[in-house]
């Protein structure tokens, strides 16, 4: 009994020997695969940071190239500014130089076309007034031994309705200038341009006449003052008519 008893209870031990060792080798196993769960487990969650932050970091790269290509952009448009402002004074000075130039020509040829007309009126005037001091001396200056060609040279400097009339006057007056000698001698005393209209003026010419003659060989001086109108003809100008003023 004893023996059986025993043999029982070594049965028994074996039994849960047997029982135990499964349980321990699951857990002597579980123990030794624990740490590489762990290993795992600690690798996953470094893992996954990482990839959180490599994502992170490809989320970034638009926006850092676009601060990138902003900070470029911003580059250059400092670079043009500070390039338009260094050459800002030099275009400057280039369009009021050329702003210079152009008013000075418009000014200066503006000025130089009124110099212009004023020299040229200037010697217009001058040529009628003496042309018109001429007729005078011509008209008071008669000679009865060359009176032929002192009366062609009033013909000469005439035109219009004074050459007609004193054309068909001519010859009587020649007669008598001859028959009686006669000899006058004119002094222009003043002139001056009364009025001007287009190509003809009116001159007032004083003049002091000394005469003499086969009756009388030296008369006093007389004075005459004439109004002459004076035609310009092209470069020239003559008498248009004569008037005696009181």
């Amino acid at each position: 009994m004893a023996e059986h008893a025993a043999a029982s209870q070594e049965e028994l031990s074996d039994m849960g020997r047997t029982k135990t060792t499964p349980a321990m080798a699951g857990t002597d196993e579980g123990s030794s695969d624990l740490p590489n769960q762990v290993t795992s487990n600690g690798e996953e969650a470094d893992a996954a940071p990482a990839s959180e932050q490599a994502a992170e970091g490809l989320a970034d790269e638009p926006e850092d190239y676009d601060a990138a290509a902003d900070d470029e952009v911003d580059d250059a448009s400092k670079d043009a500014a500070r390039v338009t402002k260094r050459m800002s004074p030099v275009r400057l000075a280039a369009v009021w130089g050329v702003i210079a130039m152009v008013s000075l020509s418009g000014v200066g040829g503006w000025f130089g076309f009124r110099m212009y007309q004023s020299h040229q009126t200037q010697q217009q005037r001058e040529l009628l007034i003496q042309v018109a001091r001429q007729g005078a001396l011509n008209l008071t200056t008669i000679d009865w031994q060359h009176a032929d060609a002192d009366i062609q040279r009033i013909l000469d400097s005439a035109t219009g309705t004074f050459y007609d009339d004193f054309s068909n006057r001519s010859k009587p007056f020649i007669d008598v200038v001859k028959k009686a000698q006669s000899k006058s001698v004119g002094t222009i005393i003043e002139s001056g341009l009364e009025s001007q209209s287009g190509s003809e003026a009116q001159v007032l010419v004083a003049v002091s006449v000394k005469t003499s003659n086969l009756g009388a060989a030296e008369q006093d001086l007389r004075h005459w003052r004439m109004r002459i109108t004076v035609q310009k003809l092209g470069n020239d100008a003559k008498v248009s008519n004569v008037a005696f003023v009181l």
